[in-house]
């Protein structure tokens, strides 16, 4: 997923970032800048850009990268720090108020639910607009998608609701019912209205609907390629085929359709065959086929214990549950009270992947950083919601050095820009650190930046993230999150003009 290639226009912007030189104006003669962020080490991961520079911010963009004086109506010191772009989050189930501060704390600027999605998709939309921290946006939701032709009823955004409110609460016809042609057909009638409301592709969670054949899933992929997104999926449950088997059905529907496939958590998809199931997406990828996919860095999983997901762990003796943790528990459950909890509902910890496997994915330039964080909105469940790119930086880039720091940025800001920007084209403007980008941004010190959430406290926030900008408006300053700002923005999928139509105008951030 390489830029596309606009000859003199780019290599020209990479030679002035280079060198030093602004693009649009700097220095004295211009006017203030709304925001300048002075004596920072500035890096993008587009350009190769790793120099101290001085950023200029104007309405909602930066408008300037200079090595001399820039002068700002606010202005913000990142002496001894790094300025990347803002980090985006392409799994982040935590679309509420408590998760985007902890998200925030962690340098991410936008955060998008395209795992599961949502669905009704304009609704959703609507309910965010004026009132979100970060930038948000998500795909179209198979399994809401299939709660209205099943049951008629509006899933909403499964992800957010209370314990015991999750998976299940759809009912079993939703989640085992096989649809026929015909229901297939009308399935992605359903999904498809929801791109045209602005979903940013098609969101899949097959584990959690094993009802949905591979032929509903194949046709969903063939109407995804004529719509021109991707399909963002949390694979089938391994059968007796093995973990990779899940991996071939993707890559053979995208072979086939055309259709474009973003994997969903690498790590907790494949376990110890990660290297294996790697090398197939690469193979995939070296064949022409449009595929990517991502990891938390962290050894244990998340889900709901009253999901489809634990239907094989019926029957098992008491030693195989030691792997599942209780939110707020130090003690691992058995097989009564797996009974009990499954019975209840709610989130549930799985501890068993190995720390040398999950440093070997982290270590993988090609694989997108996301957190695939739980809602903070109503209990504390994992760390990954709130410490996973400062745990990248910090612990895996610095401590354990094994990616460079700006192969971490890359992964956190440029790769899933590219990977959205074919359902949208704003996000050209986002992951980078240049001239005419939105200004989103990240300020850290590397030599202090650190995940500090747990397992035991879920919800500490990172440390050394200074200052994150969201559209030109500060919403971490000096380490705190700034009160009663809002800038954040839809990210929405754009249809292809009418000849002759206007454009719309672009929204910025009030006060950008």
């Amino acid at each position: 997923m390489k830029p596309k290639n606009d000859g003199g226009r780019r290599r020209l912007r990479r030679a002035l970032l280079l060198t030093g030189v602004a693009i649009a104006g700097s220095g004295a003669c211009s006017p203030p800048h709304d925001l300048v962020i002075l004596n920072g080490r500035v890096m993008d991961p587009e350009s190769g850009l790793d120099a101290p520079r001085n950023v200029g911010i104007r309405d909602g963009s930066i408008a300037a990268l200079a090595e001399g004086a820039l002068t700002g109506r606010d202005t913000l010191d990142a002496t001894g720090m790094v300025v990347a772009p803002g980090f985006i989050d392409l799994h982040a189930h935590g679309q509420d108020s408590a998760s985007h501060r902890l998200q925030a704390l962690d340098g991410v600027t936008t955060a998008l639910e395209m795992e599961v999605g949502v669905y009704p998709v304009a609704s959703w939309y609507e309910s965010r607009e004026g009132g979100a921290l970060l930038n948000y946006g998500a795909t179209v939701s198979h399994p809401g998608a299939r709660a209205k032709l099943i049951a008629g009823v509006d899933a909403g955004h499964q992800p957010t609701q209370p314990p015991g409110q999750g998976n299940a609460s759809m009912g079993s016809d939703v989640i085992y019912e096989t649809l026929d042609d015909q229901g297939v057909a009308a399935l992605a009638s359903l999904m498809e209205a929801g791109l045209d409301e602005g979903g940013l592709g098609y969101g899949f969670g097959i584990t959690y609907t094993p009802g949905a054949s591979r032929i509903e899933i194949f046709r969903l992929f063939q109407s995804a390629a004529r719509r021109g997104v991707p399909a963002y999926v949390h694979l089938r449950s391994a059968g007796s085929g093995g973990v990779l088997e899940p991996f071939q059905e993707v890559v053979a529907n995208a072979a086939a359709t055309g259709a474009a496939v973003h994997v969903v958590h690498l790590n907790s998809s494949a376990g110890e065959q990660a290297e294996r199931a790697l090398g197939m997406i690469r193979g995939a990828r070296g064949q022409g086929l449009d595929i990517t996919t991502e990891a938390y860095p962290y050894t244990a999983s998340a889900t709901f214990i009253e999901s489809a997901l634990f239907d094989s762990w019926e029957g098992r003796p008491d030693s195989a549950y030691a792997r599942l943790q209780w939110p707020g528990r130090a003690e691992r459950l058995d097989a009564r009270s797996f009974r009990e909890y499954r019975e209840q509902g709610g989130w549930v910890v799985i501890h068993g992947r190995s720390e040398a496997t999950n440093e070997w994915i982290v270590a993988q330039p090609d694989v997108i950083a996301a957190s695939d964080g739980i809602p903070f909105l109503h209990v504390a469940v994992h760390p990954r919601g709130a410490g996973t790119f400062s745990r990248i930086l910090g612990r895996y880039s610095r401590d354990r050095g094994v990616l460079s720091l700006m192969d971490a940025i890359t992964k956190m800001t440029l790769l899933p820009a590219e990977r959205l920007r074919g359902a949208a084209p704003d996000m050209e403007r986002k992951g980078r650190l240049q001239t005419g980008a939105d200004a989103d941004i990240a300020v850290f010190d590397p030599a202090v930046v650190a995940d500090r959430a747990t397992y035991a406290e879920p919800d500490a926030p990172s440390q050394g993230i200074a200052f994150v900008i969201v559209g030109g408006v500060p919403v971490v300053r000096d380490g705190v999150v700034v009160e009663g700002v809002f800038p954040g923005q839809a990210v929405m999928r754009r249809t292809p003009m009418r000849p002759g139509a206007t454009p719309a105008p672009t929204r910025r951030a009030a006060g950008g």
